[in-house]
């Protein structure tokens, strides 16, 4: 379970490098990592989900990663906005509200 835990539950942190994730699953990684990252493996967004944003998509370390939340009023009681990333044929994306 480890990489694969560690993957579906860390979180963007506007601290840098790597700490321990207040969920107590997975990391915390900061701006530092995610650029590494995406240098590392010649990527230029991470696009992720499994957090909470308020509204429905929220980015993070300079546009290098996005958070995306595609369930409404999670749990009936967050009041929160829902997204999905729709992307085109050449892999431009836009947000939009699910119906």
């Amino acid at each position: 379970l480890g990489p694969m835990c560690d993957l579906l539950w860390s979180d963007p942190d506007d601290r840098g490098g790597w700490g321990i994730s207040p969920r107590g699953a997975g990391y915390t990684f900061g701006q530092d990592i995610s650029e590494q990252f995406n240098h590392s493996n010649s990527l230029s967004l991470i696009s992720r989900a499994h957090q909470l944003v308020m509204e429905g998509f929220n980015w993070c370390h300079e546009r290098n990663v996005v958070t995306i939340f595609s369930a409404p009023n999670y749990c009936y009681r967050c009041g929160n906005q829902a997204a999905i990333m729709e992307l085109d044929d050449n892999l431009k994306y836009t947000f939009a509200s699910p119906p």
